[in-house]
């Protein structure tokens, strides 16, 4: 499933540290997998785990303690709305709540079109900013009102001809 390609930038993310150390290389090596494939199979992390001399448990620890990390193919969107306590007080279970309608899913889906897969988020590191989201685990979004989501939501509709 990986290829000699993708080994190639494992060794060059592994060589950023000691010999004894290269287990370190284990997020470089996850988004490498992500980037190539999307996102992040059983079969993946088996096999970073042998690359790296460690686990496939130890690999998986990393893969589900991130929110970064898809443990499944994900829409072309992926929308993690902040629901930590913070967030929840400035409404961000009421953004989560007003995109499944708006989308027609729920958390942890994907839309039938394969276009959208709404998350929640534990923690974004914005809380003055709430509710906030971060699409695609790049682009964070602050102050999300009902009117913003659905702002995002068409506009992102719109530029892939789907509106």
């Amino acid at each position: 499933m990986i290829t000699e390609a993708t080994k190639a930038r494992f060794a060059r993310e592994v060589a950023k540290y000691p010999p004894e150390q290269k287990q370190s290389a284990v997020m470089a090596c996850l988004t490498i997998v992500q980037q190539e494939q999307g996102w992040v199979s059983p079969e993946s992390e088996a096999e970073i785990g042998d690359y790296l001399g460690m686990p496939a448990i130890a690999v998986h620890e990393v893969t589900t303690f991130y929110n970064m990390y898809n443990q499944q193919p994900v829409g072309k969107y992926k929308l993690n709305v902040c629901t930590n306590l913070p967030c929840q007080l400035r409404d961000g279970y009421k953004a989560l709540h007003h995109l499944e309608h708006k989308l027609g899913i729920k958390m942890g889906e994907t839309t039938a079109d394969g276009m959208f897969t709404l998350q929640q988020s534990e923690c974004l590191g914005a809380c003055a900013d709430s509710p906030v989201m971060l699409v695609n685990d790049r682009c964070m979004c602050s102050f999300m009102s009902n009117e913003k989501l659905d702002e995002l939501v068409d506009g992102l509709r719109a530029a892939e001809g789907k509106a």
